[in-house]
């Protein structure tokens, strides 16, 4: 379930302990993971057959910001 790894800063991982361990998670990867998920969604929708063209998906990345 948990094949790949992503690095990401102390502090961000702290937080992400803290708030998997308010919100009832098993663990610190499956609240990072059900996060990612979520974000995820909002972005490409809930559909996994989502048609989006690429031009589509960066004004939405950059909409939210996340690029320039």
């Amino acid at each position: 379930m948990f094949g790949k790894r992503v690095k990401i800063d102390a502090e961000l991982y702290a937080k992400a302990t803290k708030c998997a361990e308010l919100a009832g998670y098993s663990s610190t990867d499956e609240f990072i993971q059900h996060a990612l998920e979520h974000e995820i969604d909002k972005i490409f929708g809930n559909s996994s057959s989502d048609d989006s063209t690429p031009e589509e998906i960066k004004k939405r990345l950059q909409g939210l910001g996340y690029i320039e």
